[in-house]
């Protein structure tokens, strides 16, 4: 095998072995869903706020009439923003940071401007996600609390506390114990939503309509709420975004890669290829045989069967709470305000319906997305952070992963107490978290992400449907980012 450090010389693309070379059977598929892992944590950080929220809200005033909005979602970025960022580093070896690093300008201005975006929100993204925790909580054991201090300062007091409990876990956890743990609750939420949808009988003619209907725009009704019927299109917009995970979720995803050996990265020499990757703007160590490179498209097996695996759990979870939203609290005319975080504790009259029993359940199955949301962002966002500041500075590469945490956790529940006691409404807190980070920066990490796919090799590229979907998928992200922009805005200088 020639020596991968050399510059002169391509590197050899290992050969198939073992699941790779087996036709297909039904012990290989039950073997491939070993394969799902790090999507199931990039799918955790968008099922808290997104789905179990902002989607049953979403079917309490627009029943199945916004069904394709979800859609859509799922497909931009539960499909082809993970699979194409998790891709380059599969062909290449690289991480995506160490080759955003080098674009043109300062060195690595894009990256600090990603980390002061996520560190700066990413306090009020998880408090977003812990404070409807901290209202549940309140809302069924208020009873049995002290009665000198008010519901709402009960409510912050938990929302402290349930976010120190998963900060803390965060700590303990590795990145394959998390992995674990999110399979898991991926496992609890996708059975017990297709079990609930079953129960709550959804119409399922109107479901299909509204799923085929891209770009219908149904009216908000008069009873609905006032995110809707005031910013119509920066709720769209802000829906769109926490579906899915967040901008920390995606990076932290070529990372997660790697880790797992997939693509090139399972090398013996992996070490040497990536050090010869970060040496030049462009990838010269892939052969030029199509042989070869048609043998390292087999090898991205894992990749497309987690993004695939992925994306399946973002679909029937989301379909199954714009059901639920739709089927029960639709016909009630039931909203809320922007101003109130007890969506979760209102939505418990969906399950009672069916059953007073599933109420329990219901309220399992909410903390498990919450937990799961909460308990996965710190790993994200110090593993971006990691690989970021060590493309920038090489040195930093050192610094211990475990150290950076912690401090990244500190920061965190400082800013969420604040946010926590600040009295911004749910609203305002959700809508400027999703236009800087899940649609603005998204979409320019996207377009850097397509761009970098796009300049491999020509063997290694993206076949040209993906690389057509992909330029969509970053189109719809531009716009989502224009019309969020516009929208936050007006809402700004409306309250001037």
């Amino acid at each position: 095998m020639p020596d991968v450090t050399s510059q002169n010389e391509p590197i050899e693309i290992p050969p198939l072995t073992g699941i790779y070379t087996e036709p297909f059977s039904l012990g290989k598929l039950l073997r491939m869903m070993k394969f799902f892992g790090p999507a199931a944590v990039v799918a955790s950080l968008g099922l808290g706020v997104g789905e179990t929220i902002m989607v049953t809200g979403l079917g309490a005033w627009s029943e199945y009439g916004l069904f394709w909005l979800l859609i859509l979602s799922v497909l931009v970025k539960g499909i082809f923003v993970t699979y194409l960022t998790g891709r380059y580093t599969a062909v290449t070896g690289q991480r995506i940071g160490h080759r955003l690093v080098m674009l043109p300008g300062p060195r690595g201005w894009l990256l600090l401007a990603i980390l002061v975006a996520e560190l700066g929100l990413i306090g009020m993204g998880l408090t977003a996600v812990a404070k409807p925790c901290g209202n549940l909580i309140t809302f069924l054991f208020h009873d049995a609390l002290p009665g000198d201090l008010s519901f709402d300062t009960w409510v912050n007091l938990w929302t402290n506390v349930i976010f120190a409990a998963a900060m803390a876990v965060s700590l303990l956890s590795s990145f394959r114990m998390l992995e674990r743990q999110q399979i898991l609750i991926c496992g609890v939420l996708v059975l017990g939503t297709i079990a609930a949808t079953l129960l709550v009988k959804p119409d399922v003619g109107s479901m299909l309509v509204g799923a085929i209907r891209f770009g219908h725009l149904p009216a908000a009704p008069e009873w609905g709420p006032s995110a809707a019927r005031t910013d119509y299109s920066l709720n769209m917009v802000v829906i769109f975004g926490y579906i899915g995970g967040s901008l920390s979720g995606y990076l932290a995803y070529s990372s997660w890669v790697g880790m797992s050996g997939w693509g090139i990265n399972s090398h013996p020499k992996i070490d040497d290829i990536r050090q010869r990757a970060d040496e030049g703007p462009r990838i010269n160590y892939l052969p030029d045989d199509p042989d070869q490179a048609r043998r390292l498209r087999k090898l991205l097996l894992p990749l497309k069967w987690d993004v695939g695996m992925g994306a399946l759990v973002l679909l029937v979870v989301s379909t199954a709470f714009l059901a639920a939203g739709a089927a029960i609290l639709f016909p009630r005319q039931e909203t809320l305000s922007g101003n109130s975080w007890e969506l979760l504790t209102n939505q418990a009259g969906i399950w009672r319906e069916i059953h007073e029993l599933m109420v329990p359940v219901y309220y399992v199955m909410i903390v498990a997305a919450l937990w799961g949301t909460l308990a996965s962002v710190p790993e994200a966002i110090t593993r971006v952070t990691h690989d970021f500041l060590s493309a920038i500075w090489p040195r930093f590469e050192q610094f211990p992963i475990r150290r950076l945490k912690c401090i990244i956790v500190s920061g965190c529940f400082a800013f969420s107490v604040f946010w926590t006691w600040s009295g911004i409404t749910f609203d305002l807190m959700t809508q400027i978290a999703a236009f800087l980070t899940v649609s603005l920066g998204l979409f320019v990490v996207f377009s850097c992400v397509l761009y970098v796919n796009m300049t491999l090799p020509r063997g290694y590229r993206p076949s040209w449907w993906v690389a057509a979907s992909g330029l969509a998928s970053a189109v719809i992200l531009l716009l989502c980012a224009i019309g969020g922009g516009v929208g936050l805005a007006r809402k700004v200088l409306a309250g001037f």
